[in-house]
């Protein structure tokens, strides 16, 4: 229902809350990234999706040597810095220019396969002294349970050939394979490079250059105002990482030559919906309602709305309350959210206008509209 006299004092509290967070403007005058004590030849493979650039333009910052190996199908950014450029596809099993390099570390940022690390062991092992592994939340078997740390079992592949899957078999059956090829990947990696591995297993990531739009659809439906559909009743957790925040620290850790296995989720205290909501309204200003819809309208009418998960009911729940310790006491660290909002919001404005018209995740305001008045019908 619309927000009640009852839920003002906390609805207030929220804002002010969020209204309080640390500017942009401030963040700006942050000192200079510090250089690192012992210059690293990073090799990443990947580079120039979403987390690489990140990564890319913290190294160079930092006095790395980078060296980035791909298809080469993505323009690469302007780097601040001398990158090398290597070609090559993991589909085909193509790693020829790797053959006869050594680098200090490497970071494989885009595998979903198992036989993408298998392959890169094939060239890589012997010739690279630490390899730090992307993988995800979604490797865990249990989902729904609240405190998932990284000692939790991890889903179990159930296909006939873990090494023959393509990623068009796992995009027809993500549901079952993504997690489990992830894990099984993992399980590779240390296979192919022992115990200087590190696997780091983000969730929801989130910020500039995020073409998923998953997180986008609040700060972006925020800012046009209006009556905005919230699900549940507000205390849901939510968990996201900026992805500056995860490739920043990614370096952090090849420097640190940190190896383990970590959950690289955020932030670093209890976000619930409602902070997420009015953190993201404290940036954007203007006139808004927001109305609380319970969690069971939502599910029976199947409104994917994104970043979402109910606490507790679904074998997701524990998806919004996943153990960060480890990684925090691992030099994990986090930006403002408002800093992420605007930063993000900034980003999503200079992109072409259809682009910004049609969202990838979320719903249309026509749907949330017809949802909304379907939901008063209902409750009289």
């Amino acid at each position: 229902m619309p927000t009640s006299r009852r839920s003002l004092f906390k609805l207030s509290a929220l804002a002010a809350a969020a209204a309080a967070l640390p500017s942009v403007a401030a963040a700006a005058t942050l000192p200079a990234v510090p250089r690192a004590d012992k210059p690293l030849r990073i090799l990443i493979l990947g580079g120039t999706g979403f987390t690489g650039p990140f990564q890319v333009s913290y190294a160079l910052a930092r006095g790395h040597k980078v060296t980035l190996f791909n298809r080469g199908k993505r323009p690469s950014p302007e780097w601040p810095g001398e990158v090398e450029q290597l070609h090559g596809d993991r589909n085909t099993g193509d790693l020829t220019a790797l053959e006869g390099r050594e680098w200090d570390v490497c970071i494989d940022n885009p595998t979903t396969l198992p036989f993408w690390v298998r392959d890169a062991g094939k060239v890589l092992k012997g010739n690279i002294g630490h390899y730090l592994f992307i993988s995800t939340i979604s490797v865990y078997a249990d989902g729904a349970n609240p405190g998932i740390d990284e000692d939790a079992a991890v889903a179990r592949y159930a296909g006939k050939d873990a090494m023959a899957e393509t990623q068009e078999s796992m995009r027809a059956d993500m549901q079952n394979l993504y997690g489990s090829l992830k894990a099984l990947s993992e399980a590779e990696a240390r296979k192919q490079f022992g115990e200087k591995v590190t696997i780091v297993r983000p969730g929801y990531i989130v910020g500039p250059r995020d073409e998923t739009d998953r997180f986008t659809y609040w700060p972006h439906r925020i800012a046009a105002g209006g009556e905005v559909l919230v699900p549940g009743d507000g205390s849901d957790p939510v968990q996201i990482i900026d992805g500056r925040d995860l490739g920043e620290w990614m370096i952090r850790l090849a420097e640190a030559g940190t190896t383990g296995t970590f959950n690289a989720v955020g932030p670093d205290y209890r976000l619930s919906t409602d902070a997420m909501v009015h953190g993201c309204h404290a940036v954007t200003g203007g006139p808004i309602t927001f109305t609380h819809v319970p969690a069971s309208f939502i599910a029976d009418n199947e409104v994917p709305l994104p970043i979402w998960v109910p606490a507790q009911g679904t074998p997701y729940s524990g998806y919004g309350q996943v153990s960060n310790a480890r990684a925090i006491a691992a030099g994990l660290t986090f930006r403002p959210l408002a800093t992420t909002v605007a930063d993000l919001l900034a980003w999503f404005r200079s992109l072409p206008p259809e682009r910004q018209a049609k969202l990838n995740a979320g719903i249309t305001r026509e749907q949330e509209a017809e949802l909304l008045a379907k939901w008063r019908a209902r409750a009289g």
